[in-house]
């Protein structure tokens, strides 16, 4: 096991990563590998909750630079979050894992909304929970809402799946002397302004010392690489 004593984890996936190839919306076959690799992360006897970007449909921010109200296009790319976790469920669910849907913003025809009690029996019962619409608010990102319902489900890591396989000193796809970090603090990605997760997210993780592991996602078999403690990744945790 990556990290001793591991027994729930939370695994943040941004949405970029479920578009492959072609550049936008879902790409089923993708998301049906990563359903693969979810199920495995479960099988290994680890209780696994999700939370999945919406930058492959809508980004507030990017929305917000284009002239759109910052707050509108924030709720937009909170609905999107929730369309990557109804594809993810639906992916799970063909080969055989029970998942639910909670939702930070109530659409009761679709999933359920997020309430604590429920979302920690549902994990108590063997049940993936894929965490969607972030907080619920608008000015926060994905990142966020993971550190938020990582501590509310006092989940013992967070595992950031992403397109860079760790953390580095400066920006690896500009800079071809990036170094990459085995591990780091939380202070240190903050004072050096690391663009592992929003500044908000690194300092709740903290403030709960749930570590955070970052690693690439775009790598098949990698989440059991992770969690064995085998593969490529960078764990920012409290200083020793």
């Amino acid at each position: 096991m990556l990290l001793p004593d591991t027994k729930r984890i939370l695994l943040k996936l941004s949405g970029e990563v479920l578009m492959g190839e072609q550049g936008f919306g879902i790409e089923p076959t993708l998301v049906a590998r990563l359903a693969e690799e979810v199920k495995q992360a479960k099988d290994s006897g680890l209780e696994v909750c999700l939370v999945i970007g919406g930058g492959n449909i809508f980004r507030g921010m990017a929305g917000a630079a284009k002239g759109l109200e910052r707050t509108t296009g924030d709720y937009m790319g909170m609905l999107a979050t929730v369309m990557n976790a109804l594809a993810m469920q639906s992916a799970l669910e063909q080969i055989g894992v029970a998942t639910r849907v909670q939702s930070a913003i109530p659409m009761n025809a679709v999933c359920e909304p997020y309430i604590r009690r429920r979302a920690e029996r549902h994990l108590e019962k063997g049940r993936i929970v894929i965490f969607a619409a972030g907080t619920g608010n608008p000015f926060f990102t994905t990142d966020t809402g993971a550190a938020l319902r990582a501590a509310e489900m006092k989940c013992d890591a967070l595992l950031k799946g992403t397109s860079v396989d760790g953390v580095y000193d400066k920006d690896p796809k500009r800079f071809d002397d990036a170094v990459r970090h085995e591990t780091i603090t939380y202070s240190q990605v903050l004072s050096d302004n690391l663009k592992v997760m929003d500044a908000a997210a690194v300092a709740l993780c903290r403030e709960n010392d749930i570590p955070i592991v970052v690693f690439s996602i775009r790598e098949k078999g990698n989440v059991a690489r992770v969690l064995a403690g085998e593969g490529v990744q960078t764990i920012v945790r409290k200083e020793d």
